[in-house]
């Protein structure tokens, strides 16, 4: 059966050996920007001090799952699955699920099929930024990309999704961790 092809970015789905305190999620601050970050896209921590949407190839911080801010216009408290573009508040709160040892779910980029060998090895992200109406991450894991040394994902097993883990179609989902977590590099921004 063909997996289905709906990207959705870096779902968290609980820990490396599944402890009682998976799934917490920490809060940074985000600066005004044109840039749009939808829920499950991955992010990094900036020079500034605050977080942004990552692209391939940048250090990971983790997933943002959601934010809240004081609403410029209407001043009013707002929660938000992900921050639009030019938003201009001055008190933006990213939630994101940054435990080094945090496993997600993603979905392969990959045109064909992938192999049980592929586990084990790592790779960058594709980015596509998401869209409305959900505002959901279309992040994916850059199949092309998967080496055994530099990458920004390690790929530890198959998704259980019965609907995305058919290895003999494109589009399989991959349970992975970050590999270059910010949290984990000895090196500063």
């Amino acid at each position: 059966m063909a997996n289905k092809d709906a990207a959705f970015g870096l779902k968290a789905i609980g820990k490396v050996g599944q402890n009682r305190d998976s799934q917490g999620l920490s809060e940074y601050d985000i600066a005004a920007s044109a840039t749009a970050i939808y829920q499950g896209d991955p992010v990094e921590m900036l020079a500034t001090g605050t977080i942004g949407v990552a692209a391939a190839g940048d250090v990971l911080l983790g997933s943002l799952n959601g934010v809240f801010y004081t609403d410029a216009s209407t001043s009013k408290p707002t929660f938000a699955n992900h921050l639009e573009a030019s938003n201009t508040a001055t008190d933006i709160v990213g939630f994101v699920s940054d435990d080094p040892y945090e496993r997600f779910e993603v979905q392969s980029n990959n045109a064909g099929a992938s192999a049980q060998t592929d586990i084990g090895n790592v790779a960058n992200i594709a980015y596509t930024a998401g869209s409305a109406p959900n505002y959901v991450s279309k992040v994916e894991l850059d199949d092309s990309d998967l080496a055994t040394t530099d990458g920004q994902l390690k790929v530890i097993s198959l998704s259980k999704d019965p609907v995305n883990n058919d290895l003999t179609s494109a589009n399989v989902n991959w349970i992975v961790t970050i590999n270059e977590h910010f949290l984990k590099q000895t090196a500063g921004i």
